[in-house]
């Protein structure tokens, strides 16, 4: 006689179900643990993938302005060094022609103008640290300011003509159609400061020159009208400083506002696909046991016949 087996054809296809579910749920459970991801696809996310692709290019496009916007702060500093230098030389044009005016002495005076434009010259032709002029606009390849000697400032018909710069100052985005300007063009930072040392050194050279010890009348004369024309070039610089410092302060603020955004997208992102790691491995250790016990019951079900019950 010949002793069957108890166990039944779907009573095995059922546990070898349980079997490959096992299977399946033991492997997620391995990539998680050794990704950190909840899933390594979109099927894996289910109903939460658009907010998850929404989340990653929100914190994408933040980090995007951010470093847009970290940059343009850092040519706004940059630019308030040099602005802030071209100042202190409008101020010391402006007292170098005060107390030659004063004391009725020039004698001292054109050398001083002659160091105050050489400095200029080099503040106004400054490059950045990508070796572009830095007051140059959207014509940022070649030097803005074209003159390198007061004679040749002489030369031409007002200082106006020694700029050569473009006429558009750089500029950034900082958010969805927000737009800051932050570049300063050389003209409009020195070409006041740059007309007046012109004005001085045409009297030096023309008809009631040069400029001695003692001031003629005519000398005199002009040197105390200059002392307004060299203080309100000293005010169009400081103008100009003061129109970047608070260029510079609203790129600050944007780029903490951007970091912000920045940290809750991705903050968002990963709450969507990151794993709880403490609960990814208990859910690995359960889902080896399963797959254990499932392999056993299956092994054990293939196996069994009536002699396992016969007494």
């Amino acid at each position: 006689m010949t002793i069957e087996r108890v166990g039944t054809a779907m009573q095995t296809q059922y546990m070898l179900t349980q079997l490959a579910s096992a299977g399946v749920n033991l492997n997620t459970s391995q990539q998680q643990v050794s990704s950190g991801k909840v899933a390594s696809d979109y099927a894996g996310y289910g109903d939460k993938t658009a907010a998850l692709e929404a989340a990653r290019s929100a914190a994408a496009r933040a980090e995007a302005y951010k470093a847009s916007t970290q940059k343009a702060l850092d040519q706004a500093d940059l630019q308030d060094t040099q602005l802030s230098t071209l100042s202190d030389l409008a101020n010391q044009l402006r007292q170098a022609v005060t107390t030659a005016v004063a004391d009725n002495d020039a004698g001292q005076l054109m050398s001083k103008v002659q160091g105050i434009f050489e400095q200029a010259v080099q503040v106004l032709n400054s490059k950045d640290a990508n070796g572009n002029y830095l007051f140059g606009g959207d014509n940022n390849s070649t030097p803005p300011f074209t003159v390198s000697t007061l004679a040749g400032l002489s030369a031409l018909p007002s200082a106006a003509a020694a700029f050569v710069n473009g006429s558009i100052p750089s500029s950034v985005n900082v958010a969805d159609g927000q737009n800051v300007t932050v570049g300063v063009l050389a003209s409009g930072a020195g070409a006041q400061l740059m007309q007046v040392i012109k004005d001085v050194s045409d009297f030096n050279l023309g008809a009631s020159g040069p400029f001695g010890s003692g001031l003629t009348g005519a000398q005199s004369t002009f040197l105390s009208g200059e002392i307004q024309t060299a203080t309100t070039a000293a005010q169009s610089v400081n103008a100009v400083m003061a129109t970047n410092g608070e260029t510079y302060n609203r790129l600050k603020d944007a780029v903490s506002h951007q970091d912000t955004l920045s940290t809750l997208y991705q903050g968002f992102t990963s709450d969507i696909e990151d794993v709880d790691m403490a609960q990814a491995v208990t859910n690995l250790n359960q889902n080896q046991t399963a797959l254990q016990a499932a392999l056993k019951v299956t092994s054990e079900l293939n196996q069994i016949s009536l002699l396992n019950y016969l007494k």
